[in-house]
Order: C-alpha cells, then structure tokens, then sequence
C-alpha cells in the first residue's frame, strides 16, 4: 500500500482554497491512502464557538466531505482529514475517511487541547477501525496521542494503520509517536501543519515535521518543522499483524487485563 501526508498551512476561514491546495497536491501525487492536517479546512483558531458554528459542517453531507468524496474517486486514492463537525448545536472537532468508492467514516476527538474545550464538545464515540482496500485503518486526532489508551484500542480492534491528523503546538509527539507504533506493532501517519495563527490574540504556532512510523518505529518520511510537503512511502500492512516479540513473548496475549481494570478506571 503507498501512503502519505500532505504537510501545509491552511489559509483561515478559506475552505475553497484549502480544498483546491489539496487538490493540487493529491493530482500531483500517486499514493493509496492520504491523511491531511486537524482543521485543514478552515485552519485552527476560531474567534468564538459561534465563528466555529458558521465555518462547521455536517459530515458526510457537507461540502468539505463531498469534495474529498470527488477527489478520492477522481484520483482513486482514500483520504483522512480533520474539520468542525456541526451536529445540531453541537460542535465537534472531527476527521472524515472517505475512500473511491464513496464510504465516509467519521471520528470525533476524544481529548481536547486547551483552548479547544471552548469551543468543541469532546467526541462521544469509541474509536473505531474502517476498511480501506482490504486493510483496517483507524483515526485519532492530534493531542489523543498523549493518551496511550486511544492507539491501544485501535490496535485492539485490528488497526494496521493509524491515521492522525494533527495541528501539534508541544515539541514532543513527533518522536512520541515512535513509542505509540512500538507498543502496539502499528503503522501510524501523522500530518501536521505548519505556520502560525493569530486570533482575538491568540497566537499559535505549529511544529510541522509531519512523519510516517513503522510497527518496529523505524521513521520512513519526515518533513520539516516548517515549509509545504509531502510525503509518501510503500508499505506492507500485514506487518502490523505480527504482534510476537520473541518466541515468548506477545504484545496482545501477554497482557495483564484481569490486573489493569480497577487501574484504567481511576
């Protein structure tokens, strides 16, 4: 399978823009399964919920998750990226999977960074594993990272891959997510953006340095910490279904569950 990332900085509020820069990249580009940046639609800061209301989208009927649709058959490759979910009054900080022939699946972020709690909702769903060409991809987005749990239940319920759209202010997740596909033998592409934002102000800057990650945390692409680019590499999912460490020892198996329970509900 070729996948990849397409690192870059959205333009604030411009949602045709932002999908058109997309486009150009995904024609420009030969893979099967591409991920985008958290909010690549409409870039980060919002200056209110009610900004973050008008800029929101229903998801799949939406005209961010039907021009990835349009994308995804035209040039055959399956697409993950993030947006503001609009449910109703809620609001959702959310990634949209959509594939060539015409599936969307939609994730909800789980753990919310700072000032996002004031204007999202965190996701209320599980994270769950899709289908894509035969191979089982997961989401998560950005600060989910620093929750071990999130890349664990993916990997649980069969994730080779895991997508992670991202918008990383801390310095420390790039070489983070080398632990995350280590401890559960998974695939993982993280694209993040770059640039920096300034709200009502609010200044943010992003780290870049988006990458691609191995079951054995071997780093097969990393981009710059700043600057537009892709990247894309050929990999074999199967990989991620080899869960031994040696010949006694199991990543699933050797777990302690019936010890973790009263622990992971503290």
């Amino acid at each position: 399978m070729r996948v990849g990332f397409f690192q870059f900085c959205p333009e604030r509020g411009a949602k045709s823009s932002n999908i058109e820069k997309v486009h150009g990249a995904v024609s420009r580009l030969q893979c099967d399964l591409l991920v985008l940046p958290e909010l690549f639609n409409t870039g980060y800061l919002f200056s209110s919920a009610a900004e973050a209301q008008k800029l929101a989208e229903r998801i799949p009927s939406g005209p961010t998750t039907q021009a990835l649709l349009q994308i995804a058959s035209e040039h055959h490759v399956a697409i993950v990226g993030g947006l503001a979910e609009g449910d109703g009054d809620k609001l959702f900080n959310s990634s949209v999977l959509a594939t060539p022939d015409g599936e969307v699946f939609r994730y909800r972020k789980l753990h919310l960074f700072g000032y996002e709690k004031d204007v999202f909702l965190p996701g209320d769903r599980a994270p769950e594993v899709f289908e894509v060409s035969g191979v089982k991809v997961g989401m998560m987005i950005c600060f989910d990272w620093y929750f071990p749990e999130t890349a664990r239940v993916l990997m649980l319920k069969g994730a080779q891959i895991i997508c992670h759209p991202a918008n990383l202010v801390l310095p420390y997740c790039q070489g983070a997510m080398v632990t995350r596909c280590l401890e559960n033998r998974v695939f993982a592409i993280t694209a993040n953006r770059v640039g920096t934002e300034t709200v009502s102000g609010r200044e943010v800057t992003f780290t870049g340095g988006s990458l691609i990650v191995d079951p054995l945390g071997n780093v097969l692409a990393r981009a710059a910490i700043d600057g537009e680019e892709a990247g894309v590499v050929d990999i074999e999912p199967r990989m991620s279904c080899e869960k031994s460490l040696t010949s006694r020892n199991d990543l699933v198996s050797d777990r302690r569950v019936e010890l973790y329970g009263r622990l992971l509900r503290r």
